[in-house]
This record gives C-alpha cells, structure tokens and sequence, in this order.
C-alpha cells in the first residue's frame, strides 16, 4: 500500500482530494492508499445524508466565519480544525475478503486501528458504537465510509488537541447518538489524546504495511472537483 501525507490549502480541496483518490482506486486507475492531513482552519463537515438545520449550528457558524461542507460519505457532523489529525484509506474489495459489508468492514479497520493504538498509547482501547474509537468511554475518533462495487473509502479523525469548546458551541447534540454516548455534551464526551501526530501516523503506516510514498498526485482533478462541487451551495446545503 501507499502512503500520502498531503494537506491541501482549502477544506474545499482536502474533501475533494479523497474523493478524486477513490474513484481512481475505484476505476483501476491507481492503487490502494493511506492519506493524512491536518486542517489548519475551522469548518464544519456533514455526512452525506445530514440535514444542516438539525446538525450544525448555523447561526454561530456564520457569524463565526466557519464554513460548513458536506463530504460524499456518510456518518455524521464534525468540526474539524487545528488539532485533528485525518485519515483516508482507500481499499480494494475483494470476493472472498473482510470488506463485504458496512459492518464487517468497520469491524475490520476499527480492530485493527484499536491494536495500533493501543500498542502506541499503552491504554485500553475501545471500539464503540458503529464507528468510533474511545478510551474510559470517551471518543477521540469518529468514521465513516462510502462504497461501490470495487472499492471502499474509510475515512476518520483522531482528536489529538482540538478545541472541544468550540464543538460545543457549534455543533448541537447529534441527532442520532450510540449508546454510549448516554446523552452527554461535546465537552463530556470527547477527548483528546495529546499526542504528536507524527506517531499516530507512523503507527497507521506500520498498521497497513504503507510502505511505499504517493509521488504523483492528481491535483488538476482535485482542484477541478473542490471548485465544481464542494465549494457550491447546491452542494453544501442541499440538505
């Protein structure tokens, strides 16, 4: 597998990025891949099927300059920003292979990213939920995915320093919750693990045997795709 650590100037641009990688992957155009990259602005990201006006606190969000996007998987509302560290991996599906279904691939990659971590952190981590990963019952990543016939797009945060004050204050309480969120605040329910993200990807790398580095990127269709689609309303705010 490859590996690719590449922030993108916009929020525009770092959606599209996965997008753009998938659908190569997806049409045999390139292969399977890990990315990273860590925003250095605010905005607020929907899952696909999200509904602004029950997710997102609009009002704060506009008065506050944060721009709200919709990326193309599912999963729920996130504020990312200073302090999150994003994934994506890209994955083939075969026939006979762990990813033939939502839930056994996200029992796949959580298992395999609860062991990396819990060998990094030396702490008992928990796969909660659907798709998050905790520590004593408080989330420091969330995920998501979307599939076709040939290819699956897993992509997810870790919360290493974000400002959990301002995710209370922009984002409501989600209207579906897992059960072990027990109706708790933003503030009581996530957590930040307060280490440097250069080990958490080193021990991704490792977790996937990414061993060998992306060195051509289609940039020209990302940008083209962050200007036609995730940069318009229609778009965004089409929920």
């Amino acid at each position: 597998m490859k590996h690719c650590d590449l922030t993108l100037p916009s929020a525009e641009e770092n959606l599209a990025c996965d997008e753009v990688l998938f659908d190569l992957c997806d049409e045999g155009d390139a292969g399977e891949v890990i990315r990273f990259w860590e925003p250095a602005q605010y905005f607020v990201v929907v899952g696909y099927g999200n509904k602004l006006a029950t997710e997102v606190n609009v009002p704060f969000c506009q008065l506050n300059t944060i721009p709200v996007l919709r990326r193309c998987s599912g999963g729920g509302t996130v504020l990312q920003g200073p302090g999150c560290l994003n994934y994506s991996l890209i994955l083939r599906l075969e026939a006979a292979g762990p990813l033939q279904s939502i839930s056994t691939t996200n029992t796949f990659i959580l298992k395999r990213h609860q062991s990396a971590l819990a060998a990094l952190l030396q702490a008992p981590v928990e796969a909660q939920g659907h798709t998050d990963l905790a520590i004593g019952g408080l989330k420091f990543s969330g995920n998501a995915q979307r599939r076709t016939r040939h290819s699956v797009l897993f992509h997810g945060s870790f919360l290493l320093d974000l400002h959990i004050d301002l995710v209370e204050k922009a984002l409501p309480l989600p209207s579906r919750q897992p059960d072990y969120r027990l109706h708790r605040s933003h503030t009581d329910f996530l957590v930040n693990l307060h280490v440097p993200a250069h080990l958490l990807k080193r021990a991704l790398r490792k977790a996937w045997n990414a061993t060998e580095p992306m060195t051509e990127l289609p940039l020209d269709q990302i940008s083209r795709l962050a200007s036609d689609k995730y940069a318009r309303d229609e778009w965004n705010l089409k929920f």
